[in-house]
């Protein structure tokens, strides 16, 4: 049996790559009016402004990580988890892991969103195509070391009241009007530029990813919260100009994602060398996903 890969719910990865590849998803949660629902499992309240976020407990992560176990043969496990600067969740995937042995290998992929779901899904690839246990985690952590992450918000109150931004740039953001550039650095979110309207904004989003994406293969996804036209333009402007785009996904970020960027949010994730398979092996996955 195939190497299996675990990922949480932050990944953004569709049905359908999560299907085709038997990537297993552990939910995050948000808590609301004191119910607890797992991200992607149970409906969500419309307005998130209220709603708190945790990650993964070490016990479920421990579950879901032997359930994967036993589905691989005891070929071994492969978890892909979001930064642990902006969640407890590796922690916790890692305490899971202890208990389980030399079988179960972590990866903190630094980021989320499809930061996270493109080394997921290469490692996954990988294990598809026959790859042993070192070599999918291998992947999965070469992926993730690449990978750049892009967001612009219409407002940093969600991201201040989360705590995943300092409260100095939130002020900043929100005293003066301005419609910041964010980006993950070392797995926290940072401001990377400064603008005055979200037109700018979205342009230097746009010239950041393909200075990103350099001249030879990437993959690109294209993140939203309730934008899903801005997304689609944005897609368009990278398809145009990035020359050689292995894959590209547009798809709206889940709710615990949503909670803390809030509606009208636009992220990028570039991926230089794209996410497949290495070069010297063949991959027949398709090129192009979008999930609206």
């Amino acid at each position: 049996m195939p190497v299996v890969v675990v990922t949480d719910s932050s990944a953004c990865l569709s049905p359908e790559l999560i299907d085709r590849f038997g990537i297993r998803v552990v939910p995050l949660h948000l808590l609301s009016d004191g119910r607890d629902l797992r991200d992607g499992i149970d409906p969500v309240p419309d307005d998130l402004s209220g709603v708190t976020t945790s990650g993964a407990s070490p016990g479920e992560l421990a579950d879901a990580y032997a359930e994967a176990l036993e589905q691989s043969g005891g070929d071994g496990v492969v978890a892909v988890h979001i930064s642990r600067g902006l969640s407890g969740t590796w922690e916790a995937g890692r305490q899971a892991a202890q208990k389980l042995g030399e079988k179960v290998r972590i990866v903190d992929s630094e980021s989320t969103a499809m930061g996270l779901g493109f080394p997921a899904l290469a490692a996954a690839r990988v294990a598809r195509a026959g790859g042993g246990l070192k070599s999918v985690y291998q992947r999965a952590v070469e992926v993730a070391a690449r990978g750049r992450t892009l967001i612009v918000v219409d407002r940093l109150d969600h991201l201040r009241r989360g705590g995943r931004i300092g409260t100095a740039a939130a002020l900043l953001g929100t005293a003066l009007a301005m419609k910041p550039v964010l980006h993950l650095v070392d797995g926290k979110l940072v401001l990377r530029e400064k603008t005055r309207t979200s037109t700018k904004a979205l342009a230097k989003l746009v010239d950041a990813a393909v200075a990103q994406a350099g001249p030879g293969p990437a993959a690109v996804a294209v993140h939203h919260s309730h934008a899903a036209d801005r997304a689609e333009e944005v897609a368009a402007q990278l398809k145009d100009r990035i020359p050689d785009l292995s894959e590209v996904i547009v798809t709206e970020i889940g709710a615990v994602l949503g909670a803390h960027v809030g509606p009208g949010a636009i992220g990028v994730v570039v991926c230089p060398g794209g996410a497949g398979l290495p070069a010297s092996e063949d991959d027949s996955s398709p090129s192009s996903t979008a999930d609206h």
